[in-house]
């Protein structure tokens, strides 16, 4: 049993009420009003990584009356000391903890739940220890920065018993143009899609500097490889194309798994492949005459294959089954007859955030549940392999490992620094 499992978020006040002998006063906020539940029907939240995205998620679930935010956490004393002020100013209190080490939030036991919003490399190590922990978890995307840590996740979730949600808000709110004809049989049986997804991260060649006082630098890196601080390095803004660590290998999958989450979930959605995985990703090379680059097509198990970065030359003219999106997406039909479908929708109000909310009530999968995330990412992951081996690769999916191919076995995973394992 985790700590969480024996105290309930009733059961830990009940336990607090019944060992106070005095008198005491509770408050009209404690016990809720009509706009506020009751502080025992609250979900007691956290957060994890605060900069950027993680400001915007701290503010959405903040914002929320069935929320009760108690404690954060950032390596950055800026990011810290600013999600800390606007939970005190949103309670009109100063109780809100600040913590630089991860593992002293998750040790607290009457915290429900944490949002994470951390350079990639860290999300599967805090998925999994918020999962062994007893908390609930909405993870950024992408939720995976190796093919080995999806599996590990889920395993988690599952094992422990908790909702872990993917934050990739667009697969749903963006790609409604290409979802919905897709759910209605417009276009009959989904057969091809063509995609364009961004570049893979780079080595990063940043000289190293002092690192400032407001960072713990070592706690940063983690599990990474250890390199000397630059702020380029660390830096959150949204950018891959360099001097962000969403462009580096080392912490990242670059653009290609970065706005891929969106663009692959988007697409995966709408084609109906959110339970599969790719089988083969086939490398196509170059044409010899210069005239066409070189792309690459996943093949689901379903015959649906998906062309990343076809050449427009190669691509079949568009056809009246075909669905197209500003992204650089298009998705065509067989042109024949396909039942309509219900397009799945978000629990709750408050878009993704009250979907994540509402199932830790109910305990139900949420819409981007962690399983539907890493079906999702498996397809950017298998892409960047096959684009760094430049040949084609068989994926089992059961094994979770290709097919008679030890070369690019050695590339599920990457190597962390103790202690950081998985």
């Amino acid at each position: 049993m985790t700590k969480h499992a024996s105290t309930s978020r009733r059961g830990f006040l009940e336990a607090t009420a019944a060992a106070i002998a005095l008198p005491y006063v509770i408050t009209s906020k404690a016990l809720g009003d009509a706009v506020t539940p009751p502080a025992s029907d609250r979900i007691v939240m956290g957060g994890i990584g605060l900069g950027n995205m993680g400001s915007g998620d701290q503010r959405s679930f903040l914002g929320r009356p069935d929320v009760q935010y108690v404690a954060v956490c950032d390596v950055r004393q800026k990011w810290r000391e600013d999600a800390k002020d606007r939970v005190d100013e949103k309670y009109g209190t100063r109780d809100c903890a600040a913590y630089t080490d991860f593992r002293e939030l998750l040790d607290r036991d009457d915290i429900d739940a944490v949002h994470v919003a951390t350079p990639d490399h860290w999300h599967a190590i805090m998925t999994i220890a918020a999962c062994r922990a007893g908390k609930d978890l909405y993870l950024q995307k992408p939720e995976t920065l190796t093919l080995r840590e999806g599996p590990l996740m889920i395993q988690a979730a599952r094992r422990y018993g908790r909702v872990v949600s993917g934050g990739s808000q667009r697969v749903l709110e963006d790609y409604r143009e290409i979802v919905d004809p897709c759910w209605a049989g417009e276009l009959g049986r989904v057969t091809s899609v063509d995609i364009d997804p961004g570049p893979s991260s780079m080595a990063c060649y940043l000289p190293g500097m002092a690192a400032p006082a407001d960072i713990d630098w070592e706690l940063w890196l983690g599990p990474a490889p250890w390199e000397p601080y630059n702020p380029g390095r660390c830096d959150g803004n949204f950018g891959t194309g360099g001097n962000s660590w969403r462009s580096y290998i080392d912490y990242s999958g670059g653009s290609l798994t970065d706005w891929g989450a969106h663009n692959f979930g988007g697409t995966i959605f709408a084609a109906g492949l959110l339970d599969l995985q790719p089988a083969k990703v086939i490398w196509h090379p170059a044409a010899a005459d210069g005239k066409a680059s070189a792309y690459a097509t996943l093949v689901y198990p379903n015959g649906v294959e998906v062309h990343c970065n076809r050449p427009k030359q190669l691509r079949p003219d568009d056809t009246a089954s075909t669905v197209s999106h500003s992204r650089g997406i298009t998705i065509r039909g067989d042109g024949g007859t396909a039942a309509a479908r219900a397009v799945p929708v978000y629990a709750g109000t408050g878009g993704i955030y009250g979907d994540f909310i509402e199932c830790v009530k109910t305990r139900q999968r949420p819409f981007r549940d962690i399983e539907v995330a890493v079906n999702t990412m498996t397809a950017p992951h298998l892409l960047s392999l096959a684009r760094r081996l430049e040949r084609s690769l068989e994926w089992d999916r059961t094994a979770q490992r290709f097919v008679n191919d030890e070369e690019a076995d050695r590339l599920l995973d990457r190597a962390r620094r103790e202690p950081w394992t998985l």
